[in-house]
């Protein structure tokens, strides 16, 4: 990944903090019970892993430790074959595999990736396109740097990007995508060819990297998607944000963090609307959760202000998984990764019956550090006595309008037709999109306990 020069300044993150007690409530899901019907339901610590957060690896089977995303790169060549000419079976074969395991994915296009092959499209190469040769990075002239601004590049990536989000726009397979394509490594910067004094600025044009930010807006509406770096230029887009050197130059103070970048672009409210996310500083993976801390970098070293301040839902951090953590690291590690994204918990439930059928209300709050990033169906179901499914029902309700630190109620009349009289359990899940996938789990006693995957909300009559 893309580092600046490493300053001299430590700082110890206070990573015991990360670890949280779970909250000592009733285990009965109608402990309380007050006289306008509301049934308190029990809370419990969160899981350890849930669905698009978390730390998670480079793509591959891993089991030693929780995760429920992977991540991959992929050369813009390996898909683009042509004007306009896609073949995405290196796409599909990485998306499969993950899908494959229950994980979604979260993956990045690249043009130069400093050590690895040129990605750029061959018959752009043999069009005469315009490329930098360096040594930067251990590169040592294996790729090049294009001429962003160049037409026939302009071209391609404005058809690539169409075609992209024509094809995975909503692709259940898919968790988020990083924009990606400009810069080393796709991450929107040539440091130290960026135009300082002695230097060329081999980097995209404002005009070219708003293209490629109003493209991308346009070419998806489902999937989540970030960008590297806040700006003015992307602060109006339904972009997010993946902070690349999480824990070492995320904290506010040097003009360049990402947090500085983040107050300069009016950004730091928007975790409530798009995601952000990121990669643990490589150095940082295999040192930050020991106690004592001996990480001797001089980067922030913080990784709970840094969740904080950045309200990260997950990062890539590939040390868990090999060569992993072991004891208390691991368990500091584990208590970070729980740390980051939503911790969704119904707090209390209520039924009644209408001529219609019945009716069901909940509350429901949001004890993480940002929102679920999906409106993932939220179905109710009618649990028989014999344990059997008798009934479902998908509501209306947003799970992306369910905000830290503000709970929200939830209503819905259930129409009752099918179902025979008597007593039924209720219970909910958010629908996890992909076939096989992680499914959400809420920080509730009751989840899990009548059905995998299902939220015990309580017993309901039906008369």
């Amino acid at each position: 990944m893309a580092h600046r020069p490493i300053p001299r300044h430590v700082r110890i993150a206070a990573v015991a903090a990360l670890t949280a007690l779970a909250t000592a409530l009733p285990t009965s899901v109608a402990a309380a019970s007050a006289p306008s019907g509301w049934r308190a339901l029990a809370a419990a610590d969160a899981p350890d892993t849930n669905p698009l957060e978390g730390f998670i690896p480079y793509s591959g089977s891993y089991s030693t430790f929780p995760h429920s995303m992977e991540w991959f790169y992929l050369p813009l060549d390996a898909v683009m074959t042509g004007p306009g000419a896609f073949d995405w079976t290196a796409l599909e074969d990485q998306l499969d595999a993950i899908a494959a395991r229950g994980h979604q994915a979260a993956f990045r296009f690249y043009l130069d990736y400093p050590g690895k092959p040129s990605g750029v499209p061959q018959y752009l190469l043999d069009a005469g396109l315009t490329t930098h040769p360096y040594d930067d990075f251990g590169n040592n002239g294996q790729s090049v740097s294009p001429d962003y601004d160049d037409p026939r590049l302009v071209a391609a990536l404005d058809e690539f990007i169409a075609a992209l989000g024509a094809a995975y726009d909503g692709d259940p397979r898919v968790g988020f995508v990083q924009l990606g394509l400009l810069g080393f490594w796709g991450e929107w910067h040539t440091w130290p060819h960026n135009g300082d004094p002695g230097t060329e600025n081999w980097f995209a044009s404002q005009a070219e990297q708003v293209r490629i930010l109003d493209a991308y807006d346009a070419a998806f509406d489902e999937t989540r998607l970030m960008v590297r770096y806040p700006s003015t230029d992307n602060a109006a887009h339904d972009i997010g944000y993946h902070d690349d050197s999480f824990a070492y130059s995320t904290l506010p103070g040097t003009g360049w963090h990402f947090m500085d970048l983040m107050r300069q672009a009016g950004t730091t409210e928007k975790w409530k609307d798009v995601p952000v996310a990121g990669e643990l500083r490589p150095e940082l993976q295999g040192c930050l959760f020991d106690l004592p801390m001996d990480c001797t970098s001089d980067g922030d070293n913080n990784f709970a202000d840094g969740v904080a301040q950045t309200h990260a839902s997950w990062l890539l951090n590939h040390y868990a998984f090999t060569p992993g953590y072991t004891g208390a690291a691991y368990d500091n590690a584990l208590a970070a990764a729980k740390s980051l994204g939503y911790r969704l918990r119904v707090s209390a439930m209520r039924t009644g019956e209408s001529r219609r059928g019945l009716t069901v209300s909940i509350r429901m709050r949001d004890d993480g550090v940002a929102p679920f990033s999906y409106d993932w169906p939220l179905q109710l179901a009618a649990v028989g006595r014999d344990g059997r499914v008798a009934k479902t029902w998908t509501t209306s309700w947003k799970l992306t309008g369910v905000q830290p630190g503000a709970p929200v109620e939830f209503s819905a009349a259930l129409p009752d037709s099918g179902l025979r009289k008597g007593e039924y359990t209720l219970v909910l899940r958010a629908a996890n999109p992909l076939r096989g996938g992680v499914p959400l789990r809420f920080a509730n006693a009751g989840q899990d306990t009548t059905l995998p995957g299902w939220l015990t909300l309580g017993r309901t009559r039906v008369s």
